[in-house]
C-alpha cells in the first residue's frame, strides 16, 4: 500500500483561519491518536411509523462498519507504522496511534503549531490523502487537528464582569418553576430513563450538586461521569467558564427529571472529541441514554465537510435507535458569532436529525406565563440563534412550515433552525449553583437540557421512547396545540411571526398537550414546585 496511488478524501480540506499564525512544525516524535471513520456496510432502513426502533446490536449488523473495511484500515496502519488502539464496528471507527511523522506520511499532510488567540494548537491546511485502495472505506480522519471546534451556548448573568448572585435577581426561575409554567407532565420523574449530556470542557463538583438537588426536593438524579478520548470531569473553579455550562446542563435536566440517571460524557474540544463523544453516548449499550443534550456548537462555516458529514451520520444512528437528540441553536443571533457579516446556523443544531432548541425571554406572574418573546439582548447580551442551513436541505417534515429563503445572497432554501424554544434570556434565566456560587444563567444551552428532561418525562409516561421527534412535532404535536406560538421579536436577520419562524421554531412547549398528542393520558394536578433553590443554599 505504501507506493499505491493516492486520492484526496472528500470534505477533508482545511482552510487557514484569519486569526491563526503559524509558529513551527509539530514535533515529529509526538504521539497522536486519530479516529478513522468508516462507511456503513449497508443503508439504514427507512423508518415509517410502523417500524420499531433498531436495537444497538441490530444497527451494528445492518449499518455498522464492514469487517473487511476494518481489516483494510488495519493493514494501512501496519504499512505506515501506526498502532491500532481500538476498532468499533457499531460506531464505524478505528482509532490509530503513532508519531506525528508517521501520521503525516500516512495521510499526506504536514502538521504545524499555530497560535490562535494566544493559545497554541496543532493543525494542518489543505486536504488529506490516502491510498486509492483504502479510500472508499474511509469517510473521515479526525484528531490531526486539536484546535477548539465548538463553544458552549450558555450566558451567565453578569454585572461589572461578575456573576450576579441569585438572590439579587427578581425575574429568575428554578428549572422546576419553568417546567411548571410549560405544563410538563405531572406525576412523572423520568424514572427508568437515562439522559446523556455532552461536554467539551469544565466539570462539576459533587458537593455543589448534592446541595443544589437537596434544595429542590426529596429526589435527586443519579449522576455518572464518562471519559472519552481522555476528557474528564475537571472543574476549573470559574462560574463564568465551562463549569457554568456543565452545571447548568446537569442541574436543569436533573431538576426537571429527578428520577432519571444523568450520564455526563466528557471529551476534548476538538473535531475528533466532538464526534467521538456523541458517538459514544448514542451507542452506549451500558447506560443506554434515551435523550442526549448537546449545548456546544459553532457556525457551519467553522466545520470541515467531513466533520459535519460524519457527525450527522452518527445523529442518523440516534434516530434509528430511538434516541432523541436536543441541540442548542446558539447564543449569537442569526450571525452565530461569525465575522463575515452573513447569516449562519449553528451545527450540530442544523442537522435534520436533531431537535434544535432556540431561546425566549419569559415573563411570569400569578402562577402563569404573562409574556414570551424572542430572546435578543443585543450584541453584548446575546440572542437566540436560528436561520436557514447552508449545508442541509429542507427535510420533508418541514415542507409545510413556510421556512423562508436564507437571508444570505442567493436566498438558499434549506433546513430551518430552530424547531422549538424555551426560556433562555439570562435576564429571566435559571437559578443554578456553580463552583459554590448561587447565580443565574441563561442561553440556549439551558433549553436543550430542559427539553431533554421533558423527553425523559414523556418516555416514562408513554412507556416507550419518543425517539426521533421532529416529524411528530411538525405533525401531531403542532396540530394538537403542543406549542405556544412566539410572534414578537427577532434575532438579527430573521423575525418572529405566526407559525414556524427562524427565531423560536414552532414555539415553546405545552407539555400536557405534547403528551396527549403522542398518545399519553394527561394527569390532572401538578407536582408542587419547591421553594426557590437558593433558599436552601444561599450563604
Amino acid at each position: 500500500m505504501g507506493d499505491a496511488p493516492r486520492v484526496e478524501l472528500a470534505g477533508s480540506e482545511r482552510t487557514p483561519l484569519p486569526e491563526e499564525r503559524r509558529v513551527s512544525p509539530a514535533d515529529p516524535g509526538q504521539r497522536v491518536e486519530v479516529t478513522v471513520q468508516l462507511r456503513r456496510r449497508g443503508a439504514l432502513p427507512d423508518r415509517g411509523k410502523a417500524r420499531p426502533h433498531l436495537k444497538r446490536r441490530e444497527i451494528e449488523e445492518i449499518a455498522g462498519a464492514d469487517p473487511e473495511d476494518i481489516a483494510r484500515v488495519e493493514a494501512f496502519a501496519h504499512d505506515h507504522g501506526l498502532d491500532v488502539v481500538d476498532a468499533s464496528p457499531a460506531r464505524r471507527s478505528v482509532v490509530l496511534s503513532g508519531p506525528v511523522s508517521a501520521l503525516e506520511s500516512a495521510f499526506g499532510t504536514r502538521l504545524f503549531l499555530y497560535d490562535i488567540d494566544g493559545a497554541v494548537h496543532r493543525g494542518r491546511q489543505g486536504p488529506l490523502t490516502v491510498p486509492a485502495e483504502v479510500a472508499p472505506a474511509i469517510e473521515g480522519i479526525f484528531g490531526l487537528d486539536d484546535r477548539p471546534q465548538a463553544r458552549p451556548h450558555f450566558r451567565p448573568l453578569l454585572r461589572d464582569g461578575r456573576p450576579v448572585q441569585a438572590h439579587a435577581v427578581a425575574a429568575s426561575f428554578s428549572p422546576v418553576e419553568v417546567a411548571r409554567l410549560y405544563d410538563f407532565p405531572a406525576r412523572a420523574t423520568g424514572a427508568g430513563q437515562c439522559i446523556a449530556i455532552v461536554e467539551l470542557g469544565g466539570g462539576y463538583r459533587k458537593a455543589d450538586l448534592d446541595q443544589y438537588f437537596q434544595g429542590l426536593g426529596p429526589i435527586s438524579p443519579a449522576i455518572v461521569s464518562v471519559s472519552v478520548d481522555g476528557g474528564m470531569n475537571q472543574p476549573e473553579g470559574n462560574a463564568s467558564g465551562p463549569d457554568g455550562e456543565v452545571m447548568l446542563d446537569i442541574e436543569v435536566a436533573g431538576a426537571v427529571a429527578p428520577g432519571a440517571r444523568i450520564a455526563v460524557y466528557f471529551a476534548p474540544n476538538t473535531d475528533r472529541g466532538f464526534l467521538d463523544v456523541v458517538s459514544t453516548a448514542i451507542h452506549d449499550d451500558v447506560r443506554r441514554p434515551s435523550a442526549v443534550s448537546i449545548s456546544w456548537g459553532g457556525p457551519e462555516s467553522a466545520w470541515t465537510g467531513q466533520s459535519m458529514s460524519a457527525l450527522d451520520a452518527v445523529l442518523q444512528d440516534a434516530a434509528a435507535l430511538g434516541v432523541t437528540v436536543l441541540c442548542a441553536s446558539g447564543d449569537a443571533g442569526s450571525g452565530d458569532g461569525a465575522a463575515d457579516g452573513l447569516a449562519h446556523t449553528d451545527f450540530p443544531a442544523s442537522s435534520p436529525h436533531v431537535v434544535a432548541c432556540g431561546g425566549t425571554r419569559l415573563t411570569a406572574g400569578a402562577g402563569g406565563i404573562t409574556a414570551e418573546v424572542v430572546w435578543n439582548d443585543g450584541a453584548a447580551g446575546g440572542a437566540t440563534g436560528g436561520g436557514v442551513s447552508d449545508s442541509f436541505d429542507a427535510p420533508s417534515w418541514q415542507a409545510n412550515a413556510s421556512v423562508p429563503p436564507s437571508a444570505n445572497p442567493g436566498g438558499r432554501r434549506g433546513r430551518g433552525v430552530p424547531d422549538v424554544c424555551g426560556d433562555a434570556d439570562p435576564q429571566t434565566g435559571y437559578r443554578v449553583l456553580v463552583d459554590g456560587q448561587a447565580t443565574v444563567v441563561g442561553g440556549t444551552s439551558a433549553v436543550a437540557p430542559l427539553w431533554a428532561g421533558l423527553v425523559a418525562l414523556l418516555n416514562e409516561r408513554l412507556g416507550r421512547p419518543v425517539g426521533f421527534l421532529n416529524p411528530e412535532l411538525y405533525g401531531a404535536v403542532l396540530a394538537g396545540g403542543g406549542f405556544r406560538d412566539i410572534t414578537d421579536g427577532g434575532n438579527g436577520a430573521y423575525t418572529a411571526g405566526p407559525g414556524w419562524d427562524a427565531c423560536t421554531g414552532l414555539g415553546s412547549p405545552r407539555g400536557g398537550a405534547i403528551l396527549a398528542a403522542l398518545g399519553g393520558s394527561v394527569v390532572v394536578g401538578r407536582r408542587k414546585a419547591p421553594a426557590p433553590p437558593e433558599a436552601a443554599w444561599r450563604g
